[in-house]
C-alpha cells in the first residue's frame, strides 16, 4: 500500500474519531428531557339541593331573626395539587323566608329585589388547605359572591367530610350587605344590624377525575 494511501485512510480514520468524539460529548451535555405534563386529579363535588340549605341570622333592637333559602344547584371542581378551584354554587333569592309573612315580604321588596335579582351566586377560583380525597377537610374556598346583581370578592371557610363518593360540608361567614349596597330594613324604632351571619349546610355526590392537562 501506498504511502499516500496510507496517510488518506489516516486523516480519514482521525477525522471519525473526532466526529465520534464531539457526539459523545454532545450527547453527555444534553439537557434531561422534561416529560409530557400530565393532568393532575380534581374532586368533583356536585351539590344535591334537596340536602342542602342556607341559614341566615341577623340581630335587631327586638330580637333576632333567624330564617333560610334554598340551594338550586351547585358543583365545585377542586384541584388539590394546584389549589385552583372552579364552579359555582346558587341560591335562590326568592326562597328565602323567616316565618313572618309582613317581614319577609319587606326583605323581598325592599332589600334584596328578588323579583329582578333571583339568584345568589357564589363561584371559587382557588382553594386554601389540604383538601383530602377521603375524610375530613378543612379549607378556605376564595371566590367571588354575586349579591344583587353586584360581585364582591369573599374567602369562605368550609369543614368537610368526604367518603364513599359522598360528601356534605359546612360553610360559614358574613356578609356585610349594608356595605354592599342593599338597603337596611329597620327604621327610627327598629335597630337591625348592617351585617347578616350565613352558614351553609351542603351535601351531594363526589366523584374524582383527571383534571386537562396545561401545555
Amino acid at each position: 500500500m501506498s504511502a499516500k494511501i496510507i496517510r488518506r485512510n489516516l486523516i480519514t480514520g482521525s477525522a471519525l474519531f473526532a466526529f465520534a468524539v464531539l457526539l459523545s460529548a454532545a450527547a453527555a451535555h444534553r439537557p434531561p428531557q422534561v416529560p409530557a405534563a400530565v393532568g393532575t386529579k380534581e374532586l368533583v363535588l356536585t351539590i344535591d339541593p334537596a340536602q342542602s340549605t342556607v341559614h341566615y341570622t341577623i340581630s335587631s333592637s327586638l330580637h333576632t331573626v333567624h330564617g333560610t333559602f334554598a340551594v338550586k344547584r351547585g358543583t365545585l371542581r377542586l384541584d388539590p395539587a394546584t389549589s385552583k378551584a372552579a364552579g359555582e354554587i346558587v341560591v335562590d333569592a326568592v326562597s328565602g323566608e323567616s316565618g313572618n309573612d309582613s317581614r319577609d315580604k319587606k326583605m323581598h321588596k325592599e332589600v334584596l329585589e328578588s323579583n329582578k335579582f333571583t339568584d345568589i351566586i357564589f363561584r371559587p377560583d382557588s382553594v386554601q388547605g389540604a383538601v383530602q380525597p377521603q375524610g375530613s377537610s378543612s379549607a378556605q374556598l376564595h371566590g367571588v359572591f354575586v349579591l344583587h346583581g353586584s360581585e364582591h370578592e369573599m374567602t369562605v371557610p368550609v369543614q368537610a367530610e368526604l367518603k364513599s363518593g359522598q360528601w356534605k360540608g359546612t360553610a360559614t361567614f358574613s356578609v356585610p350587605y349594608n356595605d354592599w349596597g342593599l338597603k337596611n330594613p329597620g327604621n327610627f324604632i327598629l335597630k337591625v344590624e348592617h351585617v347578616v351571619n350565613i352558614e351553609v349546610d351542603m351535601a351531594g355526590t363526589l366523584q374524582t377525575q383527571v383534571a386537562a392537562a396545561k401545555p
